[in-house]
């Protein structure tokens, strides 16, 4: 199934019950496990457990750091990374969904690279980092697939990723058991946010014709299986599809990068401790809206593979559809959300737009339209 998967130095582990082989990977790189993780939901699944238990059985020590924000902050990183290197661990494992597989990138980065970790996300060149392995337990960020690692910073509430090869995982675990005890409301967002990656990498300046079908296939797969695996958490066959199409979605933004929806976002969850995926619901709508036109055969591409019958339409119209066909599935997930119920206000517009400015000023260049900062304000009041 992953035989698209070579972009990427990672070994995929991947399928039901493959959580198992956790301890036999580990033990390649390392006698002491430093496993970070959430503050609940691995305990409360017996995840955590089942993972201490695996390694324990191939005499892995483990230091668990349960502490990662939902939006993890570089002060957490720091202290985490005090806490390994007290304990001399030599491997880390992130375990969870994308903020707990960041965390533990940037805490194994910044075991091995001294100083101020945000000096290194704006643009600071490290060395190295210890191995990471990534167990996903959501299908949302694609960070097993990726050298990308977003972290906010308390003190100005920037958001913005480090992008590194030297945390790209050595190993990661995809197995779609893990994410049947989500709540609904998490799959949607969570899945939301993979439908984006795709998305974006697809439409990036950046992108290239074997990303493109990559983004296009999974595209494909979370339009017909995201709904399913909403409306019944316990259909695996589904589930495989959509952990599949996730992963796709972190190699191709790994690849291409992401434009304007995340650019838009970060700041907007940076500012508010919003749910990154409930921040790309309430932005994607007017921002597909003001840019269809502007790469109509790119739309048209991703009518074909989301099931848009183009007979009888003109290209607007068919790339208009397109459009359309987001806002129903927001509908069906129900993720027809606005940046107002996020907490946003009118008067945090300005801020919003120079902090994109400064933060995700790659991803607002690599949108396929030109978006400056007159038009960045006009959609995010759009959008409130």
């Amino acid at each position: 199934m992953l035989e698209k998967v070579n972009q990427v130095p990672i070994k995929f582990v991947f399928g039901k019950g493959s959580l198992k082989n956790i301890g036999v990977l580990t033990k390649s790189y390392g006698k002491r496990a430093f496993v970070v993780t959430g503050r609940s939901s691995t305990k409360k699944t017996g995840v955590l457990d089942r993972v201490i238990g695996y390694l324990k059985e191939k005499d892995i020590d483990t230091v668990v750091f349960d502490e990662v924000e939902s939006n993890p902050l570089t002060t957490t990183v720091k202290r985490a990374a005090s806490l390994l290197k007290e304990h001399e661990c030599d491997v880390v494992i992130g375990l969870g969904g994308g903020s707990s597989m960041d965390a533990a990138k940037c805490i194994a980065f910044s075991a091995v690279n001294e100083g101020d970790i945000s000096d290194y996300i704006f643009g600071k060149e490290g060395k190295n980092a210890l191995p990471i392995i990534a167990i996903t337990t959501t299908a949302g960020t694609g960070s097993e697939g990726d050298s990308l690692a977003v972290l906010t910073n308390p003190e100005t509430k920037d958001k913005k990723s480090l992008k590194s090869p030297y945390i790209y995982p050595k190993v990661s675990i995809i197995d779609p058991e893990l994410m049947m005890t989500l709540p609904s409301s998490m799959i949607a967002a969570t899945g939301f946010d993979a439908l984006s990656h795709s998305v974006e990498a697809f439409l990036a300046k950046n992108s290239r014709s074997d990303i493109e079908e990559m983004a296009l296939e999974a595209i494909g797969l979370l339009f017909k299986f995201l709904p399913k695996v909403y409306k019944n958490s316990t259909d695996t066959e589904s589930w495989e599809k959509v952990a599949y199409a996730n992963t796709i979605g972190g190699i191709v933004i790994d690849q291409a990068g992401v434009v304007l929806p995340h650019g838009m976002e970060h700041p907007v969850s940076g500012l508010l401790n919003a749910t990154h995926g409930e921040g790309l619901a309430a932005l994607f709508p007017k921002i597909l809206e003001f840019s269809y036109k502007g790469c109509q055969e790119k739309f048209l591409r991703m009518a074909k593979v989301i099931g848009i019958e183009e007979q009888g339409l003109t290209k607007e119209e068919a790339a208009l559809q397109c459009v359309k066909a987001f806002e129903k599935l927001l509908k069906a997930l129900d993720l027809q959300v606005t940046l107002s119920q996020l907490g946003v206000k009118e008067t945090h517009v300005d801020w919003l737009v120079e902090n994109a400015m400064k933060t995700m000023t790659y991803a607002i260049s690599n949108h396929p339209i030109p978006c400056k900062e007159k038009s960045l304000k006009e959609l995010y009041v759009a959008c409130l």
